[in-house]
């Protein structure tokens, strides 16, 4: 009996993990600030469980696969579906001419829809 509860509850723990899904990029633009930095908008979508299974950053991304800023999410967006946040102050070097957003969550890491962004200079 308490062999096939412990089964039982492996299997909600994992149902839990599956239906929350990887983080999602939904929407994203960049703006050229006045000092040359840029300043991202992007809306990430995830089936955020709480502090055990959220969408915790998003990133920008070089071409090369180098990070150029972070965004730090600083909590679940369970009521809050989709969301969107900034990061300014993002230096991109001379020559890039696209990024690409991608999300992460607690769970999963990286691998959901990320979005490919050209940069207008």
């Amino acid at each position: 009996m308490r062999r096939l509860c412990f089964s039982l509850l492996v299997m909600v723990a994992t149902l839990g993990t599956a239906v929350a899904g990887e983080a999602d990029v939904v929407g994203a633009e960049a703006v050229r600030e006045g000092d040359g930095t840029w300043r991202f908008r992007v809306t990430v979508r995830h089936a955020d469980e709480g502090w055990d299974h959220y969408a915790d950053r998003w990133q920008v991304v070089a071409p090369d696969g180098r990070v150029l800023g972070t965004r730090v999410l600083l909590h679940p967006h369970e009521t809050e579906q989709p969301f969107t946040r900034s990061l300014g102050g993002v230096t991109i070097p001379d020559g890039i001419g696209r990024v690409v957003i991608r999300a992460h969550d607690s769970v999963h890491g990286d691998g959901g829809a990320e979005i490919e962004v050209e940069l207008s200079r």
